[in-house]
């Protein structure tokens, strides 16, 4: 009987020990870590901090090589990013989203009849917003020259084996692709046969794109012969993208396909830095960009279950996924109606959005016991000391569909782009979610480069939200959202994830999974999450609006939670991934080294040392 029992619990503890094995293994590295959406990417970090680059040089390589591999972005997307700069201890936000361009406003967009700007096309982007952000980040934090950072993503435009992913989404888009002559040029060089786009494995070129990275580069290297500083130089090479040749080019290929973009709107534009927002949560300072991106949901989330004890819930428990179902349900329906562009009036009341006090009202509001297909806007006005200037609004603001989640509406909601993580000994951090002009992107001209489809996330009925009404110079609110911790005044984690207005959902999930249930960050980043699809899509067509109680879980929840959710309220719909993708640094001070966590969705991909 005893051996029996010894055998039992000796199988027991196999099973456990075999549950909690991971995909993929954790990355462990002592003097750098570099991680991203594309293997060959990861490796052109890996190989700038060969090179003695540090995580910003790094990081902007993996972003340029990224770009150019179109891992659903492109050199005229956007880039979001958070530094963690050791030499001042503080933490810099890169705002490098481009802006609405001249005669972008809603009485354009209804002229023609749209109840928002296009998904696809010229008339979908915003001003290129990548080169200026690299460059500049490049330019005040990095130590390497334009010429060294471009040069693995200059080798990739000159040829590299495409992988089926990207090739297979040019054969997928190319009725699209084919309404824009440079576009198709580049996409689809076999057309007119039965397969127009590349074949997995073929050696895949971009001359025009080559000649435009090449043009940046000699205007840093003219400006190196003239004496110019190497900070100088970089910026004589983003205002040549801007204000020179490549700017004339990207404006003439915009317009002749029907854009709206001048030469005017590029040379205005600016990257901006801003001081993050942040949020303490357990002794955790978690920061994110402002509200001029999605960030925010996830620290207003976070106080909110700040009001539970969710560790007694249990991972992933009927009661665990309700609370946290409700409480993203909360802060995105805030995010639909109160984010926009800061720059631009009415002002944003982050500071009420983001109290405390306000949190606990907000915590207040949900139903243990069933889900709240109503949950909407709340009102943070008064815990500023203010009156809200939009009570009309949030009384006729309708919260949801009746219709359930089409195919499409799930597409848009978890649209992808790429994330990019980077650290290293001398305690630089950086986190990038970069994004925009994925395929089917409409090249702009000869320049090979692929214009944004952002605008597309702006509104053109205030009444839907006040605060991110399209306006010429003015940023849409985007879903893009890299996110830095500190404990103790050190770097804890950088993380960041794809996936449209699934990020924070994610992100939020994958902060929990480490410091509520003290899983590593690869099983954090592999654990399932699940998706609320009560919200407002920041992307797509007409059809936008929430779908109350709609929950994607991982398909293989067990039957009895199942069971209790849909005594709940909840529409279970299920998938075998469901947790990303998310890449992620966790910095072991105990030991001195960094712990990566790579997604296990698709091509991810990490290297340390």
């Amino acid at each position: 009987m005893r051996k029996i029992s010894s055998l039992l619990a000796l199988l027991s503890l196999t099973a456990t020990l075999f549950a909690q094995q991971t995909q993929k293994p954790v990355l462990h590295g002592r003097h750098w870590m570099a991680i991203t959406g594309k293997p060959l990417a990861a490796s052109a970090g890996a190989t700038i901090f060969n090179k003695g680059g540090n995580a910003v040089d790094a990081a902007c390589a993996m972003l340029a090589a990224t770009c150019t591999m179109w891992d659903v972005l492109s050199w005229g997307g956007e880039t979001q990013a958070l530094i963690y700069n050791p030499k001042t201890g503080k933490i810099i936000g890169i705002n490098a989203l481009g802006v609405a361009p001249t005669g972008a406003t809603p009485e354009f967009f209804k002229g023609k009849g749209m109840n928002y700007p296009p998904q696809y096309g010229p008339l979908s982007a915003v001003t290129p917003g990548t080169p200026g952000g690299l460059c500049m980040m490049l330019a005040e934090y990095g130590t390497m020259s334009l010429k060294d950072v471009l040069a693995p993503a200059m080798q990739l435009a000159d040829g590299y084996p495409i992988e089926a992913q990207t090739a297979n989404s040019m054969e997928r888009m190319k009725k699209q692709i084919k309404e824009w002559p440079y576009s198709k040029a580049v996409f689809l060089p076999h057309e007119g046969k039965e397969r127009e786009a590349p074949e997995a494995g073929e050696i895949f070129r971009q001359k025009d794109l080559y000649e435009t990275l090449a043009k940046m580069v000699d205007a840093e290297q003219q400006a190196l012969k003239k004496g110019k500083t190497r900070k100088e130089a970089i910026y004589a090479a983003q205002d040549r993208f801007y204000k020179g040749d490549i700017a004339k080019e990207f404006v003439r290929g915009a317009r002749e396909q029907g854009g709206l973009i001048t030469e005017a709107d590029l040379a205005n534009w600016k990257v901006k830095t801003e001081e993050p927002l942040h949020i303490n949560y357990k002794g955790i300072d978690v920061y994110k960009l402002s509200q001029w991106t999605q960030g925010p949901v996830m620290l207003q989330a976070l106080n909110i279950l700040e009001n539970f004890d969710l560790k007694s819930m249990g991972f992933n428990s009927a009661r665990y996924i309700h609370t946290v179902y409700q409480a993203m349900n909360l802060s995105f329906a805030d995010r639909d109606f109160y984010y926009g562009d800061p720059a631009f009036p009415p002002q944003e009341p982050m500071q009420g959005l983001l109290s405390k006090e306000y949190a606990k009202q907000r915590a207040k509001q949900i139903n243990p016991d069933k889900n709240d297909a109503k949950a909407g806007p709340g009102d943070p006005y008064p815990f500023q000391g203010q009156t809200n200037p939009y009570k009309a609004f949030l009384e006729k603001w309708g919260t949801a569909s009746a219709m359930p989640p089409s195919e499409e509406w799930l597409s848009q909601l978890r649209l992808g782009t790429t994330s990019v993580e980077a650290a290293d000994k001398e305690g630089w951090v950086v986190s990038i979610t970069p994004s925009g002009g994925w395929i089917p992107a409409c090249i702009a001209g000869k320049t090979g480069v692929g214009m944004s489809q952002r605008m597309q996330s702006f509104v053109v009925d205030e009444t839907e939200n006040p605060f991110n009404v399209v306006a010429p110079g003015k940023q849409p609110r985007v879903t893009l959202t890299p996110t830095l911790a500190l404990k103790d005044g050190k770097p804890f984690l950088s993380f960041a994830v794809q996936g449209g207005d699934t990020q924070d959902q994610n992100l939020l999930q994958f902060f929990l999974n480490v410091v509520e249930f003290d899983m590593n960050v690869q099983e954090a980043t592999e654990a399932p999450n699940i998706n609320t699809n009560q919200l407002r899509l920041s992307l797509g067509g007409d059809d936008r609006k929430a779908k109350p109680g709609s929950i994607i879980l991982q398909s293989e929840t067990p039957d009895w939670i199942r069971k209790e959710l849909r005594k709940m309220g909840y529409t279970l719909s299920f998938e075998e991934r469901t947790s990303g993708p998310i890449n992620a640094i966790y910095f072991d001070w105990k030991h001195g080294g960094f712990w990566g966590g790579s997604s296990n969705h698709g091509e991810d991909y990490g290297i340390a040392w």
